[in-house]
């Protein structure tokens, strides 16, 4: 048990594993046997849940929100990747620093302008979307560029690859890993932001419009129960991103060693 309590101590992972899985079992116990007042039980949540599923089409919902998150990640990528590489040449960086500070923009004001110029609900969503997710990868991808030292361009130069050569490999496919580091931390940014969209355009659907349905209508058990749900695919995604890494980049642990 000591190095559960010792600064900086590296517990195996089955002793992490116990510890997390004790800590839930303790959470769930408590929310069983004592629950606050004004909030659901276990057993309404669950049973909230079994409703949503067989009668209000919550996993159809649930399908329609990862499938426009993922079209919404897939061009953020890539117009954040294309952004952040522009920060070689000195000429685009007042671009790339420019595209992370909009992220203090609110998007209630933005989304009456998309709307105004874009014909189609699904395109203003998958737009607030894309913008809202490209503004945060672009400040985190635009850190790991930068974070390039001089000793690895160095490096690739005595090698004879150039100017160039040295930017792919050092820059591009060097950083690629802590490329997908910053797509899986900013994917919530993505959950965060469908729930408003789907609310205020709603001839899609999505998980976002049932949320506001159970909230709307004060059912706080159905309320808790999409919000657990949210929070389920969240997690494993974040374990998917995890998983992929470590699968195609399995160097990159060895500097984290």
């Amino acid at each position: 048990m000591s190095p559960l309590f010792t600064p900086n101590a590296h517990p195996r992972r089955a002793t992490l594993a116990a510890l997390v899985a004790g800590q839930v079992l303790a959470l769930l116990a408590l929310w069983l046997f004592f629950p606050l007042q004004l909030f659901p039980s276990l057993a309404d949540v669950f049973r909230a849940l079994e409703d949503l599923i067989t009668t209000q089409g919550l996993l159809p919902e649930l399908w329609a929100s990862l499938l426009t998150a993922f079209q919404a990640l897939g061009i953020a990528t890539v117009l954040a990747l294309g952004i952040s590489y522009l920060t070689a040449l000195p000429f685009f960086r007042p671009l790339a620093f420019a595209a992370s500070k909009l992220r203090y923009l609110t998007l209630t004001g933005l989304t009456f302008f998309m709307a105004l110029m874009l014909s189609s609900g699904h395109q203003v969503k998958l737009s607030v979307l894309v913008f809202g997710a490209t503004v945060y990868l672009v400040t985190g991808m635009t850190r790991v560029i930068l974070s390039t030292t001089q000793e690895e361009l160095d490096h690739a130069r005595t090698l004879g690859l150039g100017e160039w050569g040295s930017f792919w490999q050092v820059v591009v496919r060097g950083k690629l890993a802590d490329m997908l580091e910053v797509v899986r931390q900013n994917f919530a940014i993505i959950w965060t932001l469908i729930t408003l969209v789907e609310t205020l355009y709603q001839s899609e659907g999505g998980i976002g419009l049932l949320l506001y349905k159970q909230n709307r209508y004060l059912h706080l058990d159905g309320v808790v129960a999409i919000q657990l749900v949210i929070l389920a695919v969240g997690v494993a995604q974040d374990y998917g991103f995890e998983a992929l890494r470590k699968t195609f980049f399995p160097y990159a642990e060895l500097g984290q060693m």
